[in-house]
Order: C-alpha cells, then sequence, then structure tokens
C-alpha cells in the first residue's frame, strides 16, 4: 500500500512540479490543478443550477454601477495585454517561436502576461454569473458556459508549462478582441439609451470568427515547421479552434440571420396585405363608377 501511494505521489511530483516551469509553478493558483478545478466547478453549479433555482422567484437585480466598472476593469485589463503582446512580439518569429526559459526581465515580461490572462480568464467567470443574477437566462447557452470553462484550463496549462512562445498569438488577438466586446458591454451598461448607437453588436460575432480562422492558421504552422515549440499543442489548438467557429457561427446564424430573414418575411407579408387593400380599393372604386353610369 505505502508502495501505491509513493508512486501515486512521483506520478503527481512529476505532472505537476518536474514538466513544469520553475519560474511559475509556485505562482498563485497555478502548482496544483486543484484550485481551478474548484472553481470551474462552483461555476458550473452556480450557473446551471443552484443560480437560476435562487433566481427563480426573485427580481433580478440590476446591478449597473457594478456591471460599468466590471466592464471597464476588463477593457483596461486587456488594453495592457494587447500592449504588452505588441512589445513582445516585436522580437518573435510568426512563422514558430519557441519558449524563452531564461531569467532575463524580457522572459519574465513574457511568462507574466501569459499569467495576467489566464488569471483574466478567471475573473471572466463573472460574466455568467451576472447573466444568472440579472435572470439573463438566454444568454446562458452551451457556447457561452463551454467556451469559459474550457480556457480558463488551457490558459492554466499554458501559464504552467510554456508561458510563453507560439502560443502567446491566441491570447493577444483574443485580448484584442475582448476589447471591443467589454467596450459593447460597458456602454451597453448606461441602459436602453445607448441601444441606438450599438447597432455593430452583431459585428462582435463576425470579429471572433476571425479571430478562430487566425488562431488556426498560426497554430498550423508547428506542423511543417520547428522551433522547439510543442508540436502535440496543435492537438488543443486546432480542434477547439475548429470547435469554436462552427459554435460561434451558429450562434451568428440564429441570433442575426434567421432574425433577418423574419423581418424580410414580415415586411413582405405587410406589404402583399398593403396591395391587397389598394386592389379592393380600386375594384370599389371601380364598381362605384359602373353603379353611376347605369343610374343615368
Amino acid at each position: 500500500m505505502a508502495a501505491v501511494n509513493a508512486t501515486q505521489v512521483d506520478y503527481w511530483n512529476f505532472l505537476f512540479t518536474d514538466l513544469a516551469d520553475p519560474r511559475t509553478n509556485d505562482w498563485f493558483l497555478i502548482k496544483s490543478p486543484l484550485p481551478l478545478l474548484g472553481i470551474l466547478a462552483f461555476y458550473l453549479f452556480f450557473v446551471l443550477s443552484w443560480g437560476p433555482k435562487f433566481m427563480k422567484d426573485r427580481k433580478p437585480f440590476k446591478l449597473e454601477r457594478t456591471l460599468l466598472v466590471y466592464n471597464f476593469f476588463q477593457v483596461a485589463l486587456s488594453v495592457w495585454m494587447v500592449y504588452e503582446g505588441v512589445v513582445i512580439w516585436q522580437y518573435y518569429s510568426w512563422r514558430c517561436q519557441p519558449v524563452d526559459w531564461s531569467r532575463t526581465p524580457k522572459a519574465y515580461r513574457e511568462a507574466r502576461v501569459v499569467y495576467v490572462y489566464y488569471l483574466a480568464k478567471i475573473t471572466e467567470l463573472l460574466d455568467t454569473i451576472f447573466f444568472v443574477l440579472r435572470k439573463n437566462d438566454r444568454q446562458v447557452t452551451f457556447l457561452h458556459v463551454y467556451h469559459h470553462t474550457v480556457m480558463p484550463m488551457i490558459s492554466w496549462g499554458t501559464s504552467k508549462y510554456y508561458p510563453g512562445g507560439h502560443g502567446t498569438f491566441i491570447g493577444w488577438i483574443n485580448s484584442f478582441v475582448h476589447i471591443i466586446m467589454y467596450s459593447y458591454y460597458f456602454l451597453s451598461a448606461f441602459g436602453p439609451q445607448m441601444q441606438k448607437y450599438l447597432w455593430w453588436k452583431k459585428y462582435i460575432t463576425n470579429l471572433q470568427m476571425i479571430q478562430f480562422c487566425c488562431a488556426f492558421i498560426h497554430q498550423t504552422q508547428l506542423l511543417y515547421t520547428d522551433c522547439g515549440y510543442p508540436r502535440w499543442s496543435v492537438c488543443f489548438t486546432l480542434p477547439n479552434a475548429v470547435f469554436f467557429y462552427f459554435l460561434f457561427n451558429d450562434f451568428y446564424q440564429k441570433s442575426y440571420k434567421k432574425k433577418q430573414a423574419a423581418a424580410k418575411a414580415k415586411a413582405l407579408t405587410a406589404d402583399n396585405n398593403n396591395d391587397g387593400c389598394a386592389k379592393d380599393l380600386n375594384k370599389a372604386i371601380e364598381l362605384e363608377k359602373q353603379m353611376k353610369q347605369k343610374a343615368l
């Protein structure tokens, strides 16, 4: 029994200590996967079970000021990460970039950005929690929950094992998209009076789909270029990029294309009704003229 326990400890240490980057392994919420898994378990329990039950007979929370502060924070954080990415990628190869394992200020700066991106993914779990508290149940979709559950896990693995290099492109472009997305959320938090200025909402989904296409193309370069960055990472990144693309495309079709088609059909029906009324009126006028002529 003692030998079995010793073997399990050896496997645990091998997976979560020996293979990890020693520079980041002792950082908050990195060393063990258990704290993150606990956070995600609570998140899923709240948004899928307890939260909706708790809000069932309650009025939705408004949370106007909370949303303003939260969305502004996310915009500012995304701007900082994009800036850091631009600075770092000046010295990168867009074709294939290995992780800088050194302890130079530049290497630590890169690792720090990857780690902050991971923490940002955890804070974004509040998106869904706010939806539940505001009773915006239609926004708690499979796409939304899956995306918010998977991204912290991927970011944890990146921060722990490969904090830098080729994979940081995904975080960089994702942060850029989030500047636009959270700017929209920030402005919409001001109330209905802002809706007329937010006509560009549907283009955020287009931008997200373009993001996944760019990530897919960038990651495929690892299949035929060797720079020391692990090629096996494409087993995670490429399927996820494809899966996310089709999920967001499905969301776009259901949210915008079908609504546009319904609006056109309604307008066409209205035009047909108007044409029918006009024809009936013309017939009535013509009949009235015939009756007057007969009377004369």
